[in-house]
């Protein structure tokens, strides 16, 4: 340890002498700033499996611990293992719904494979780069950014420190930088590495304090003004973890997918949180298999889901055409990703909406939702259970990466109760009918093995009875059946968000994840109305808030405006109508939205 402490005074006294010879970009040094900020951004970069991730990971819990709010994205490659990764931490004393357009602190424990990925986290005017000067030189977009470059020898000091760990020195230089107590972040070191052992706690508050003091010498420094009071304790969750547990409390039981990027994250927690209920998760050996599993669990009496992206969506719209057909509950939640094909399926992309809505083949009403954000997705996975088990319908929810993989921390959202229950067969001693014509188009479902609740169950057209049929007269019934049952429902307050003045005479109108950056984008003339319900598109909610609207944004992330297109099937827009979108993954953020309504002259 004398050895260690040695070497990190000298260290300490190296760098103090080179932060006195750096060069910047605009070639004059960069004024200390260490003024309290309400946002602070950072990212943590390094070849995967260095644990660049999981550094940021530890401080977003700490600063949520200490009353910040905060928000974590990642950034890999499309390698199993390997590869490039990135943590990128936005910590805020207000919620913050989109991650940062450029970096206040970029940590680089190597540049390994940095230049894929690299422009994709600019570093801020007056910002600092810290690099380990044994892992080369910085790639020429950070070199040639109007900040400070500072040489840290990140690797030396780990491998000073018995079973040290370069992560763990970068969180103790970002801890110092931003601001956050050192207890705090050391429990949060402690709760990850207490598994492991006593050495292995030591080793990490060693690591903390020599990233922490290395982190004296640096400027500029980025402190966090104070949290803000809270009420109660806040969560930490990602869209993912969210989405299941709301399916969770919508009454889901059993679950049946294949693994897929980047919705294996919401399998891996539903698994053992399935398990401890009495429910069950079931690894299928394809998409296929797995909405056939969730068809015939739910067929059985159990809600059921399954999860997949872009691709096993594709592979599910037969299976999903039986379920309308045949009037099985079951929620598909896709994470979508960049497309098409296998694309990039570790980015984030809205370019799901058309199959979604419209990929079944043949006439088959359903639902379609989307989450507005990572505490939205707990909501909107409960809401789906209970539309699929109310309705008898498929439901699918179009959640994606860039809210299903953020790690957030938030207010503990509220508790919501749906009186959620199929509608079931009671024996009466008449004939069953499964597919009765009712007046709100829901028929009573017997479970298999029920006494009297016999019936034809399959794809085929059929009569009141569920017997087979290719009368025209039973397949209009039926189709204006299924129709009807969605168009009676009342979807209530659900559909979608509004904020804004009423009177404002410019609207954003979005829908998904855009709903975030949208709502930092608004100005106190601007009202935005955010799409939670896809379809059926709530026309007669819609029309009424954009009441007054001249001017209309449509803002989605997708190459060929679907929402847009989706919208101007059904209904007309007012004013005028313009569109801000594009493909994946470079994604819209509030600054581009707001600069597209500040450039934007009134007719």
């Amino acid at each position: 340890m004398l050895r260690a402490l040695n070497y990190r005074k000298l260290v300490l006294e190296y760098m103090i002498w080179v932060n006195r010879q750096i060069h910047h970009a605009g070639g004059s040094r960069m004024a200390d700033t260490r003024s309290a900020r309400e946002n602070v951004s950072f990212a943590v970069v390094g070849t995967g499996g260095k644990g660049a991730i999981t550094a940021g990971a530890i401080l977003l819990e700490a600063a949520g611990k200490g009353g910040w709010h905060g928000l974590l994205t990642r950034s890999v490659g499309p390698q199993i293992r390997g590869g490039e990764a990135a943590a990128l931490v936005r910590l805020a004393t207000k919620p913050a719904f989109t991650m940062a357009r450029d970096f206040n602190i970029l940590v680089a424990l190597d540049w390994k494979n940095a230049d894929r990925f690299i422009s994709a986290m600019p570093v801020a005017r007056g910002g600092l780069v810290i690099a380990d000067p044994a892992s080369g030189s910085a790639p020429r977009a950070v070199q040639e950014a109007s900040c400070t470059i500072a040489e840290v020898p990140i690797a030396a000091l780990a491998k000073e420190i018995g079973g040290g760990r370069e992560n763990m020195v970068a969180v103790g230089l970002v801890a110092r930088l931003v601001g956050l107590e050192e207890e705090a972040v050391m429990e949060v070191i402690a709760a990850r590495l207490g598994r492991k052992g006593r050495a292995a706690v030591d080793s990490g508050r060693a690591c903390l304090e020599a990233g922490m003091e290395a982190a004296e010498a640096l400027v500029p420094a980025f402190p966090l003004a104070p949290a803000p009071e809270r009420d109660s304790p806040r969560w930490l969750i990602t869209g993912n973890e969210a989405m299941g547990l709301g399916l969770l409390r919508g009454g889901i039981r059993f679950a049946a997918a294949y693994p897929i990027t980047p919705a294996t994250d919401l399998l891996e927690y539903l698994a053992p949180a399935l398990s401890r209920i009495g429910g069950a998760l079931l690894q299928a050996e394809d998409e296929l298999a797995s909405i056939n599993m969730a068809l015939g669990a739910s067929f059985g009496g159990r809600p059921s889901v399954t999860a997949t992206s872009g691709p096993g969506l594709a592979l599910m719209m037969e299976s999903l055409g039986l379920a309308a057909a045949s009037e099985t509950p079951v929620v598909v939640v896709d994470v979508m990703r960049v497309g098409p094909s296998t694309g990039i399926a570790t980015k984030s992309e809205q370019s799901d909406l058309n199959i979604a809505v419209h990929g079944f083949h043949g006439d088959a009403p359903h639902v379609v939702l989307a989450p507005l954000g990572v505490a939205d997705c707990l909501f909107v996975g409960q809401w789906a259970v209970h539309l699929a088990e109310s309705l008898q319908t498929p439901v699918i929810v179009l959640s994606d990466q860039s809210i299903g993989q953020a790690r957030v921390v938030i207010d503990r959202p509220a508790d919501m109760q749906f009186l959620t229950r199929r509608k079931a067969f009671r024996a009466t001693g008449e004939p069953y009918l499964r597919y009765a014509l009712t007046a709100d188009g829901v028929s009573p479902m017997a479970i298999p093995g029920q006494p009297g609740g016999q019936y034809t169950a399959d794809g085929l057209t059929h009569a009141q009875s569920g017997a087979p049929s290719s009368a025209a007269k039973d397949q209009s019934e039926q189709m204006a059946k299924r129709a009807r049952k969605i168009e009676l429902f009342d979807f209530g307050d659900y559909w979608g968000e509004i904020e804004g003045p009423e009177e404002a005479e410019t609207v954003i109108l979005t829908w998904g994840s855009m709903a975030g950056a949208a709502r930092e984008a608004l100005g106190g003339d601007t009202r935005l109305i955010a799409l939670r319900l896809i379809s059926p598109l709530p026309v007669g909610q819609i029309q009424p808030a954009l009441k007054g609207a001249k001017r209309v944004l449509l803002v989605e992330q997708n190459a060929s405006g679907q929402l847009y297109r989706h919208i101007r099937a059904h209904m007309d827009l007012p004013g005028e109508v313009r569109q801000l979108n594009r493909e994946g993954p470079d994604l819209i953020g509030p600054q581009e939205i707001a600069a597209t309504l500040r450039d934007w002259s009134p007719a």
